[in-house]
């Protein structure tokens, strides 16, 4: 018997994951985030995530299209802010598994190339 987190991701899965800079009303539901992906990446791909944070950085929502229908996940710091880009910055390039995770956790995901090397003594 397998666990529910491993037949979980055995169904969401995710071969990209995408950033959109521009701040989102959280009130907006599965339909409306969807319409959002559409205007701002021209086409929802099966297999992408789509994430989307609020003005102040401190909630953050991701769409996620399976090929049949659309996920969609919330989550809320109670303390600080996500590391968010400017939305001056549009559309960015695809996160990787790292820069996810640490996107989550409210660490520095643009700096993770830079702070695994030590330049200073």
């Amino acid at each position: 018997m397998r666990s529910l987190d491993a037949r979980a991701t055995e169904v969401i899965r995710i071969d990209a994951m995408w950033l959109c800079a521009q701040p989102l009303d959280m009130r907006a539901g599965a339909d409306r985030l969807l319409a959002r992906v559409v205007d701002v990446f021209g086409v929802a791909q099966a297999h992408h995530g789509y994430l989307f944070a609020n003005t102040r950085g401190t909630r953050m929502k991701l769409l996620v299209h399976d090929g049949f229908g659309v996920w969609c996940a919330v989550r809320r710091l109670n303390q600080g802010r996500f590391v968010w880009p400017s939305a001056a910055a549009g559309a960015l390039p695809a996160l990787s598994q790292a820069q996810f995770d640490a996107l989550v956790l409210g660490l520095p995901w643009q700096r993770l190339e830079h702070m695994q090397l030590i330049t200073h003594v």
